[in-house]
């Protein structure tokens, strides 16, 4: 297991860079890193990233890339020049397109490859046509993700154990939909809380609404940061 000093990333999912920037000022000490996703990165493109990154803590684009391999490789290799420190693509665009990704960003940035996300269940995966339960299909991706020489995978904590065993103690396990004790699940239907996602296995925690729609996100962090022993 590689886990970070610090594993909580906060993730900034708003279209507004004045609020990511409040929100990242906010949490930053009690945060390992931050998140910008679709939302933002759609409303603000590469200068909102740089803004992100200009914070100072490491930066997780979970972009999702999925196309064929040259397009994903060229998206790759312009986001990996804004100094973003892992980008994410989807394992079931295959092993070509995994590759692609990887030699395009140039060690510039961390690749790590979706496996299953955390709002699907297995009666979802069946209505989309995969065989086999969620956590089985997890670790088949994350073993390809592996094969093609991708860092790591984001993945349920729910498939954590599996995956580690599949892909061994180094490969980085990013989870997302951590959930503190008593929150709202939202639309999250595989979760854990941050502890117990550490304790399976977890490098790191994407920790999005419990903290960022909290009255208060820095106590909300540092709570979170308390439950892992870190504050």
């Amino acid at each position: 297991m590689t886990t970070a000093p610090n594993p909580i990333y906060v993730a900034l999912d708003t279209p507004d860079v004045k609020t990511a920037r409040d929100l990242a000022e906010a949490v930053r000490p009690h945060a390992g890193g931050l998140k910008v996703g679709l939302e933002f990165v759609s409303a603000n493109g590469p200068e909102g990233i740089r803004a992100i990154v200009a914070l100072g803590l490491p930066v997780f684009l979970d972009v999702k890339l999925h196309d064929i391999p040259t397009t994903v490789a060229g998206a790759v290799r312009a986001l990996a020049d804004l100094g973003v420190s892992i980008i994410n693509i989807h394992a079931s665009g295959g092993t070509a397109m995994m590759k692609a990704a990887k030699e395009a960003a140039g060690g510039k940035a961390k690749i790590i490859a979706v496996t299953i996300l955390t709002s699907l269940d297995d009666e979802d995966m069946q209505a989309v046509g995969f065989a086999g339960d969620a956590a089985a299909q997890a670790v088949r991706l994350a073993r390809l993700a592996k094969s093609a020489g991708l860092d790591g995978v984001v993945c349920s904590a729910h498939d954590l154990k599996a995956v580690r065993a599949a892909c061994g103690p180094d490969f980085l396990t990013v989870v997302p939909g951590s959930r503190p004790a008593g929150s709202a699940l939202n639309d999250q239907k595989r979760f854990t809380t941050p502890a117990e996602a550490r304790d399976a296995g977890a490098d790191i925690l994407i920790l999005g609404r419990p903290v960022t729609h909290a009255a208060d996100p820095r106590e909300a962090c540092r709570q979170v940061a308390a439950s892992l022993g870190l504050a």
